[in-house]
């Protein structure tokens, strides 16, 4: 009974402050204006067919680490969790080395509470670049995918949230994407192409709902992945929005 008069007072609350911020969610510099590619850590991922200048990359945390196969630098955008900045679990501390020495284009980093200054004093500590560092608040997020899919879903607790990579789906939709095509992105994987762990993946339920959702909405969503086409029934991405059912 606790538990649940806990549930509802967080509820309470957490509606009423989205209510009256009123927040909008996170932009881009420039919209979107083609493909974008969202790029996640599943140890398989990849290169879409077509891909080229006209393209659009983000990157999920370190998964940017799969692009040098690909023969390209670094991403347009990358969207990580503000554990991934000062956090001692393994998959923090891996991602730190990963990126270390690397750059990417616009940082959107997600729930940092901590003030700029301190941020990128975290980004110089392990030597990762942008060209510009942006904070996304929880209500941002929430926004956002309230604003795409049409649910509201105020993150009560871990098992309702949505993963960083389908929050970059999110992002990729608003900002005008003309077609997103995940790569790397499989809700029923697990580990990391960046570490050896095999971590249990989180939000796996919530990801692939989600997922599901935006499709029956009729957003053009792909995968580049030929397992998750399968296993996920998104259509895979044949270039030229040429699409192949899975």
């Amino acid at each position: 009974m606790l538990m649940t008069f806990a549930a509802a007072k967080k509820f309470i609350s957490r509606r009423i402050k989205y209510l009256l911020r009123n927040p909008t969610p996170p932009t881009t510099t420039a919209p979107f204006a083609g493909p974008v590619v969202v790029l996640g850590s599943a140890p398989t991922s990849h290169k879409p067919l077509g891909l080229d200048s006209t393209y659009r990359i983000i990157s999920v945390n370190a998964s940017q680490l799969a692009l040098q196969s690909w023969g390209i630098d670094a991403p347009d955008i990358t969207l990580m969790g503000y554990n991934e900045i000062e956090g001692i679990n393994k998959s923090a501390v891996e991602t730190r080395r990963v990126l270390g020495g690397k750059r990417t284009g616009s940082l959107y980093v997600l729930a940092w509470r901590h003030g700029r200054e301190r941020l990128q004093a975290g980004l110089e500590e392990f030597g990762y670049r942008c060209t510009e560092a942006h904070i996304i608040d929880r209500y941002q997020r929430i926004a956002l995918l309230h604003q795409v899919s049409g649910q509201l879903n105020l993150e009560l607790d871990a098992d309702t949230k949505c993963s960083n990579g389908v929050i970059a789906v999110l992002f990729a939709l608003y900002n005008g994407a003309t077609a997103v095509i995940l790569s790397g992105i499989n809700p029923n994987s697990t580990g990391h192409v960046y570490n050896s762990a095999n971590l249990e993946r989180k939000h796996v339920r919530m990801d692939s709902e989600m997922l599901a959702r935006l499709v029956r909405l009729g957003y053009p969503i792909y995968t580049a992945d030929p397992q998750v086409a399968e296993n996920v029934s998104l259509p895979l991405w044949q270039g030229n929005g040429q699409v192949k059912l899975g």
